[in-house]
């Protein structure tokens, strides 16, 4: 019960002063009304290319083996090994009622584009990964910021007192963390409460959940009730300190953990047929299946923001296709183009894709080039396709351009920025106004800029 409490905070619990309840994790109303109660981030790491994927480029095919004049070298991250424009080595038709460009690596989720928001022109700052992950992560390029489920839980709490509010995902075979490990998902300045709750790669979920064998229920509260009426008789005579007092929250909240958190993430509960729709059954995804179908029955019970990594820290163990694109993302595909297509099957079925809005992109794009010595893409930060389902997102729209080879967002360039306030706006948040104050001035997650992509929402 010690262990699992230092999940949530580590000496510097939110207090009333910062969160305006005794409870930091306690629901809060939000600006204004919202579409989405909850977020599933699909997180594709590595950077995946945008033309072998959501943004169909056929001027590719055209122009493939050409030199792209005026290229500035020093675009990707191996500046020696710039190459010719490069066709997709993959074959796309057109799927659904919208007609959308799908490549053949995705035949579930095709199924799904009319429910898709597609945006074509995001870009970053940065074409080295630890940086873009801290970008797109904290809306900044340097490691000690918040990150978006840390900001969006300290804005809004969660409507489950017995579970985490914000739960992390990575790679279950052992390919490691994302570059940055656990800063993706820190609470930065916020108070530790806010941090992402990340679950092992492997044996529990969570470190000490289980009872100890040797003690009853009954004997785990009776030891907990002690711990509070000594907290509270401490609390009395320090002039009721809101710290401690929601320190002794989080003593509550991991006995609750304990009692929920193993039902919820036991995926064995399930109906076959759930398990089958999600692939648990099929060795080629059944590990990123487990996950996704862990996370709808998070957010089902209340959770406020979960994210998924696809892929570790090596670049060919992750999206990061450098030696050959084709084989690179031919394999995380049939990892996660299952999980994710029943994800959002089974999410639109039970009534929950309406207020839940799940995203999915990675750190940056691909360049439309091949990088010299194989057949793979080097990074690109000019470019690169995010999707969202769900949460008061506009169903098969695709928003904003690339150039005609899908090098450069060049209509209605959409910023790291610009993403995390449309993220807050569809969760009911002025993104102006969720702040806290760090070092002197107002912190915020979108800093001094970002703009709502009004024309996204439904």
């Amino acid at each position: 019960m010690l262990a699992l409490s230092a999940l949530f905070g580590s000496g510097d619990s939110a207090t009333a002063a910062t969160t305006g309840a005794v409870n930091p994790m306690e629901p809060r109303p939000s600006h204004f009304p919202a579409r989405a109660k909850s977020v599933i981030w699909l997180f594709m790491n590595g950077g995946p290319s945008q033309v072998d994927t959501w943004d169909y480029k056929p001027e590719l095919e055209k122009r493939n083996g050409t030199e792209l004049k005026g290229f500035d070298k020093d675009t990707g991250f191996f500046v020696d090994s710039v190459g010719p424009i490069m066709q997709s080595p993959f074959k796309f038709k057109q799927h659904g009622q919208t007609g959308t460009w799908v490549p053949e690596i995705f035949p579930h989720l095709s199924q799904h584009v009319d429910d898709m928001t597609f945006i074509h022109s995001c870009f970053t700052e940065t074409n080295n990964h630890s940086p873009a992950l801290f970008q797109i992560n904290t809306g900044m390029s340097r490691m000690g910021f918040p990150s978006v489920g840390a900001w969006v839980t300290y804005g809004l709490g969660t409507e489950s007192q017995s579970l985490p509010g914000f739960v992390v995902m990575y790679d279950t075979l052992g390919r490691g963390l994302p570059k940055g490990y656990s800063q993706n998902w820190s609470s930065g300045f916020l108070p530790g409460v806010f941090q992402g709750t990340a679950l092992a790669a492997q044996g529990s979920p969570i470190a000490n959940l289980d009872l100890r064998a040797d003690r009853t229920d009954e004997e785990q509260r009776a030891q907990l009730a002690l711990i509070n009426r000594l907290n509270n008789h401490h609390l009395s005579q320090n002039d009721e300190d809101p710290e401690l007092a929601a320190r002794i929250q989080s003593y509550e909240l991991a006995y609750r953990m304990q009692m929920a958190a193993p039902e919820t993430l036991d995926v064995n509960k399930e109906p076959d047929y759930i398990r089958s729709l999600y692939g648990l059954d099929d060795k080629k995804c059944s590990h990123f299946a487990k996950q996704c179908l862990m996370a709808r029955r998070l957010v089902e019970r209340g959770v406020r923001f979960v994210q998924i990594y696809s892929g570790g820290e090596e670049n060919e163990r992750s999206w990061d296709g450098h030696t050959n694109i084709g084989d690179n993302h031919r394999g995380f595909a049939g990892e996660t183009d299952k999980p994710i297509a029943a994800l959002l099957t089974d999410l639109k079925q039970r009534g929950l894709l309406d207020d839940t809005l799940v995203i999915c992109c990675g750190e940056f794009g691909r360049l439309p080039l091949v990088q010299k010595g194989g057949t793979g893409r080097d990074h690109n930060p000019h470019a690169f396709t995010t999707w969202m389902a769900g949460g008061g997102t506009k169903p098969g729209l695709h928003f904003g351009a690339t150039d005609e080879i899908g090098h450069k967002a060049v209509v209605d360039r959409v910023s790291v920025n610009d993403l995390h306030a449309t993220v807050l706006h569809l969760l009911g948040m002025d993104h102006t106004k969720l702040t806290y104050k760090f070092n002197g001035r107002n912190f915020r997650l979108t800093d001094v800029a970002g703009n709502v992509v009004h024309q996204v929402i439904a």
